[in-house]
Parts: structure tokens; sequence; C-alpha cells
């Protein structure tokens, strides 16, 4: 593979990421919810277990204080709430709320929205192929915003 054509593959993934975040979340919002990007990110950590504030650092990559901010926010919003932690007295454990779970949901009916053009124009096997090319290049692990 020539660098040109590693950069434009860089390129297209790129740009692919950031067209399936912005539709996602605009689809969220369309279904009435307050929401940006970082809410989905998180919620992918919360669910389904729910996570410590230190979890959601690690998982964001970002300071403890910053995803505190988040939690914050996600509570105040009313997506989250603080449990006491049932392994760690001194820790709280941070979960969904079912206005969590909804806009979670709310997030899934925007993604198939948002890939339905793709299978349009490649048709579903070439999407299905896409896929699980992607998921060996990069297995599930943590889905972090490019901050």
């Amino acid at each position: 593979m020539e660098n040109s054509e590693a950069m434009a593959l860089t390129a297209a993934l790129l740009t692919a990421a950031g067209d399936l975040t912005k539709r996602i979340n605009e689809g969220v919002m369309a279904r009435g919810f307050e929401a940006r990007p970082a809410f989905g990110f998180a919620f992918a950590r919360l669910a389904p277990d729910g996570a410590t504030a230190t979890d959601l650092a690690a998982h964001l990559g970002i300071t403890k204080q910053a995803a505190s901010q988040l939690v914050d926010e996600l509570v105040r919003k009313g997506y989250a709430e603080r449990r006491p932690h049932p392994g760690d007295a001194r820790a709280r454990l941070v979960v969904l709320t079912e206005l969590g779970w909804a806009c979670t949901r709310a997030a899934e009916e925007a993604a198939l929205e948002a890939v339905t053009p793709w299978v349009e124009l490649l048709g579903e096997s070439e999407v299905r192929v896409l896929c699980d090319r992607l998921r060996r290049i990069a297995p599930y692990g943590p889905i972090r915003p490019t901050w």
C-alpha cells in the first residue's frame, strides 16, 4: 500500500466515523432527547451494569475530573443516577435511568437510519462484509470520542 492510499483510507474512515456520529446525534435529538455525542460514548460504558466515574474516565480516555463533570451532567439531565457500589463502600456506581435507556434505544434507531444509505449504495451483503472486516481490525474495545 502506498502512502497516498493509506492517507485516503484513513481520511475515508475518519470521515465515515464523523458522519455517523453526527447523524446518530441528530437522530437522537430529533427523537426529543437533549444529548451530545459524548453521552453516547459514556452510555456505551454505563450499559448494562453501570460503572464508576474512574471506569468511565478510563473508557473515554479522559481525566477523572472530566468524567465526574460528565456524570454530573448526565445525572442533572436525568439520564443516569448514582448508587452505592456493591463491592466498594467508597465508590459510587453510575447507572442509566429509564430515560438513559430510552435515549440509548433512540441512538440504536438513529444508527440504523444512518447506515441505511450504505445498504442502499453497497447492498446488505457488502455492508455485512464491511462490518466483519472492521470488527477484525478493531474488535470491540472502548468506543472513545475523538475529542
